[in-house]
């Protein structure tokens, strides 16, 4: 199975070596236990697509955002938002 054009020749059998083995024969001893939802982080590997939109909010609300922080205030305006789909998802 052909992962990626660039990969040098070595590399792709190895990874194609790796796929053929069954996950039973795969030694996972080295390899910490991570406990559920320990020490996770959102957006550590994975970083959202963004996307530029215009949106009208209150001034008193960008106020509140952009003075609770020297900066980054339209990071935590997205936190926010996130937070509420959180809390308002089935």
């Amino acid at each position: 199975m052909r992962n990626h054009d660039t990969l040098p020749d070595r590399l792709q059998r190895e990874l194609d070596a790796l796929d053929r083995m069954p996950d039973a024969d795969i030694d996972t001893t080295d390899v910490p236990e991570v406990a559920e939802g320990s020490a996770g982080r959102r957006g550590v590997f994975y970083r959202p697509v963004k996307r530029q939109v215009t949106i009208r909010l209150d001034a008193d609300v960008l106020d509140w955002f952009q003075a609770s922080g020297r900066r980054h205030y339209q990071t935590r305006i997205n936190a926010a938002l996130r937070s509420y789909i959180d809390a308002h998802s089935e």
